[in-house]
């Protein structure tokens, strides 16, 4: 393989590109792992405290929610906490499986598994011994488990 200078700095130009297209990834799907991370745990713990006041609480539970919101019909809160407690089960429920349809949690996983590696590898590229053969396969291993991640337009 080719040792020149610009060989060696197409593969550095190229490792940058990947680089960049790996953060953007990272910017866009970070947040939305941890909402619906977050909407399945929160609404998980919701549904399971509205079905825990009464079990644990009774009727007593329920007729200070009767009273606290000036409720004529024991059977409304009775209505209403079931209806809520569905709801925030429903939401938990989706949340997981979006997450987990698209494998979202293994994705950014590897992706920054990826970033990290193009940064060693940058490093020894530029600075090390690194041979642009070497550096190469180096490059194509730390890629390959990333090829759902889209290229970018050049900067």
């Amino acid at each position: 393989m080719d040792e020149t200078a610009d060989t060696r700095q197409r593969l550095s130009d190229r490792i940058d590109q990947k680089q960049h297209a790996i953060r953007m990834y990272l910017g866009r799907e970070r947040p939305r792992r941890n909402r619906l991370s977050n909407i399945s745990i929160v609404g998980s713990a919701l549904a399971a405290m509205l079905t825990a006041g009464p079990a644990v609480g009774g009727t007593g539970f329920t007729e200070a929610i009767q009273g606290i919101f000036r409720l004529e019909e024991d059977s409304v809160v009775w209505r209403f906490l079931c209806l809520a407690a569905v709801i925030f089960s429903v939401a938990a429920a989706l949340a997981t499986n979006f997450a987990n349809s698209r494998a979202l949690g293994e994705k950014v996983s590897a992706a920054e598994s990826a970033n990290a590696q193009l940064e060693g590898l940058q490093l020894s590229l530029n600075f090390g011994n690194l041979a642009v053969a070497d550096a190469l396969k180096l490059y194509q291993q730390a890629v390959a488990p990333v090829a759902f991640v889209d290229e970018v337009p050049s900067r």
